[in-house]
């Protein structure tokens, strides 16, 4: 159902219901006025009936009903037909009453307002006492007759407003037609985009309850653009990388089948496996870069045992560092502190090490050492290469930038998977020279947003 058609039914259901709600405190407000205008009028005919009694009345003759079909009203009587006026001496006997009145129950023990059950009908009636107990007057009236002014005055306000309700809910239903423009206004502009026009809507002229709606659209839009952006910049980075190693990959096949001897296929098949490694880690690598870069934010929410992922992240460099004869050791915190604690995705973060770990252990001189340490708030690695010039550790993260005069082979997308994976987990990564001036200190700790 869609929102309008949703807000019309609920404003035909809830203004006939509050309005019936309304009607009914009206009809007890206005029940209410009319008793307190009558029981006033009661009590007002009641002191002044009592005032023209005097112990000179030697005892009135009551006033009887007429019999049943005999007694006829005059013209004058029927306007007061409902109300009734009765009085009776210290004895009991019926002093003074009208033709209403002779009907009036006697209640020596009453005082106030009474309601009685007269016949078929109620009657509200009021006694009042004498000072000296030597008259009680009672002055009474119909309820029917309170009922019919109330229901009275009610229908005068409830037909016209029964006429009006039809004209009220279409004004209503075209009112919120005009209120949901701007909705049928921005879905029929964004129907009208293309599928790359990611540009943001305008929020300046719209209303303030799509104002927040507006701006996560955008925010939205801003997101899929810098991901389109990433795949873009991967997709052209991934052809360009791909075309020279296919093309070294043809070169050294055609060379492999053209051999003239055993020991130049032997040599050509050993170059034709290394660019086979080559490209299987590229390949692996820019798999590795777009996942981190997917967009998808992991669950941070375990906490990392760091002695597992250095553990898995050493057994993976072990081969290469046996190869280049490389010591791997590791540095621990002081016994009772946590290496540094965070939440984080340990198979992303054991990836993160691992390009580490293998960075360090090419490029540095065989027979060398490369040093793990982890602190509380920061982990450090650190070899005994050359040191690179400040142009040159700038550049490190760039995709595909190796620095010159590398022997050992790489795709130059290490470093930029473990600086997103570092973003990911409030992590900065920096470079730097090691201990003397000697080597690559790589350097990881919490950015200044988590500090």
């Amino acid at each position: 159902m869609s929102l309008q058609r949703r807000l019309l039914l609920y404003l035909l259901v809830c203004a006939p219901l509050v309005w019936g709600v309304a009607l009914y405190f009206s009809i007890s407000r206005a029940r209410h006025e009319v008793n307190e205008l009558f029981d006033t009028e009661l009590i007002r005919l009641a002191r002044q009936v009592q005032s023209t009694l005097s112990p000179s009345h030697p005892g009135a003759t009551p006033v009887l009903p007429p019999p049943p079909g005999e007694g006829t009203r005059e013209a004058g009587e029927s306007d007061v037909r409902d109300l009734a006026v009765a009085a009776w001496d210290a004895k009991g006997r019926l002093v003074i009453a009208d033709h209403e009145g002779a009907v009036l129950p006697r209640r020596p023990d009453a005082s106030g307002f009474v309601d009685e059950k007269i016949g078929t009908r109620t009657w509200r009636i009021y006694y009042l006492q004498s000072f000296d107990g030597a008259w009680l007057v009672a002055a009474g009236q119909d309820a029917y007759e309170r009922d019919e002014l109330v229901y009275g005055l009610t229908v005068t306000q409830v037909v016209p407003w029964l006429l009006v309700l039809p004209f009220l809910l279409a004004v209503m239903a075209w009112a919120v037609r005009r209120a949901l423009a701007p909705m049928h206004q921005l879905t029929a502009e964004l129907r009208r985009r293309k599928a790359d026009d990611l540009q943001a809507v305008p929020v300046d002229r719209a209303p303030a309850e799509l104002k927040p709606l507006l701006g996560a659209m955008n925010g939205l839009f801003a997101r899929i653009e810098q991901l389109l952006v990433r795949e873009r910049r991967f997709t052209a980075d991934a052809a360009h990388e791909l075309r020279t190693p296919l093309a070294v990959l043809r070169a050294q096949w055609d060379v492999v089948r053209r051999a003239g001897s055993e020991a130049e296929r032997t040599a050509a098949e050993a170059k034709l496996s290394a660019g086979l490694d080559r490209m299987g880690r590229l390949v692996t690598q820019m798999l590795s870069l777009s996942r981190v870069e997917s967009g998808v934010a992991p669950a941070l929410t375990a906490e990392v045992q760091w002695p597992r992922i250095v553990e898995q992240a050493m057994s993976d460099c072990l081969a290469t560092a046996e190869r280049r004869r490389i010591e791997l050791a590791c540095e621990w915190p002081p016994r009772g502190s946590h290496p540094l604690p965070i939440l984080g995705d340990e198979h992303l973060l054991t990836m993160l090490l691992r390009n580490l770990l293998d960075n360090a252990v090419r490029y540095a001189p065989e027979g060398s050492s490369v040093v793990l340490r982890i602190g509380r708030e920061h982990l450090e690695l650190e070899n005994e290469g050359e040191p690179l010039s400040a142009e040159q550790l700038t550049r490190l993260g760039e995709r595909f930038y190796r620095p010159d005069g590398q022997q050992e082979g790489g795709s130059g997308l290490g470093v930029s998977i473990v600086r997103r994976i570092a973003e990911l987990h409030g992590l900065e990564l920096q470079f730097g020279p090691g201990e003397g001036g000697r080597g690559v200190k790589a350097t990881l700790q919490f950015d200044a947003a988590h500090r």
